[in-house]
């Protein structure tokens, strides 16, 4: 059976190696991989066959509906209509929405999240210390875990 875990780069995947190895797990059972981290940033538009689930149009749409709602109310009082005032409206909510979310955007580094995987733990064991296993590797706070 392997157990098969992931972990952030910290002090506990340390611990679970040798908690592992005081269970009686040999070190030519257990494998630490570090994974590369994406050197390249992500793309601002999505395509039709790829998205990254960051909306850039949401903020911008919303923002641009409200503001174009807006000047066409108070367009009947001002001096060019509420057709102009709707248009100027959505246009400079669009502008002010796109603003907004790129200001978000270079905050966040490109929406990155905040908590990755770093490293992958596979470890193999027999049937019977699976549940051993799986509960020290929870302890240690692994971020995900399967069983094969």
């Amino acid at each position: 059976m392997f157990v098969i875990a992931t972990f952030e780069n910290s002090i506990y995947i340390e611990l679970a190696i040798t908690a592992l190895e005081e269970q009686g797990i040999s070190k030519e059972l257990i494998l630490a991989a570090p994974l590369d981290k994406r050197k390249e940033l992500r793309n601002l538009f999505d395509t039709i066959h790829k998205s990254d689930g960051f909306s850039l149009f949401d903020g911008p749409a919303i923002l641009g509906t409200c503001l174009m709602l807006l000047g066409a109310i108070y367009g009947y009082e001002l001096k060019w209509g509420p057709i102009l005032w709707g248009i100027i409206g959505a246009v400079s909510g669009i502008l002010l929405g796109f603003l907004i979310k790129m200001l978000m955007l270079k905050k966040s580094k490109r929406g990155g999240k905040h908590i990755t995987s770093e490293i992958v733990l596979m470890v193999r064991c027999e049937d019977q210390k699976g549940e051993l296993v799986e509960k020290i590797l929870w302890d240690h706070l692994a971020l995900g875990l399967t069983k094969i």
